[in-house]
């Protein structure tokens, strides 16, 4: 996985009216904390994170007045109507550590001629792995599936370094049968 570049100003004013300041001049408050030290209040470029957050689960190495530190997004405030970011949090990881993050689910192959529609009771999956090893995505093969067949979390194949952080007999695909309406026939209901 490729580490992100952002350069991050401390940040001195608090409140909902700095927030607004900050956001006009086209920044982001941020909280930066981890590894039992004080939480440290930067701001970050705005369009800088938002080409960052696109890629999900990453890796910043966030330049604080002259100190690098490795940080991943945990938690991201989104404006409800525009969507842009509105706040961020940031965890603290070192190379070497284990991370818990979601790594998106995505499906390849096809199913069985006319067997069904495949349901996603999982669209991301928790896994446990090296903080600068973090997967983009896991792959599952749905070639052949039929109705009543379903995809365990224990049955996806994970990158080497990265472990289930769910009960592996959860269900993440299944494939169920096409709901077929049954036609209403009325006896008397023929036109005359």
């Amino acid at each position: 996985m490729a580490e992100v570049n952002i350069s991050a100003e401390v940040r001195t004013e608090f409140g909902k009216g700095a927030a607004r300041r900050t956001r006009r001049a086209n920044l982001v408050p941020a909280v930066v904390y981890g590894h039992g030290g004080d939480p440290v209040h930067v701001t970050l470029p705005a369009h800088q994170l938002m080409m960052a957050l696109k890629t999900q689960n990453v890796l910043i190495n966030l330049d604080v007045d002259g100190k690098s530190q490795l940080v991943i997004p945990k938690a991201v405030q989104r404006d409800a109507i525009r969507r842009f970011v509105k706040h961020i949090d940031l965890l603290i990881v070192r190379k070497g550590e284990k991370v818990t993050v979601d790594v998106a689910v995505k499906t390849e192959g096809e199913l069985a001629p006319g067997s069904g529609l495949l349901e996603h009771l999982l669209n991301s999956l928790p896994v446990e792995t090296e903080a600068t090893q973090i997967p983009t995505e896991v792959i599952v093969s749905i070639e052949g599936l039929t109705p009543g067949d379903s995809i365990l979390a224990k049955d996806v194949k994970l990158p080497s370094g990265t472990t289930l952080a769910i009960d592996p007999e959860a269900i993440v695909l299944q494939v169920v049968a096409p709901q077929v309406e049954a036609e209403a026939t009325d006896e008397a209901g023929a036109t005359a």
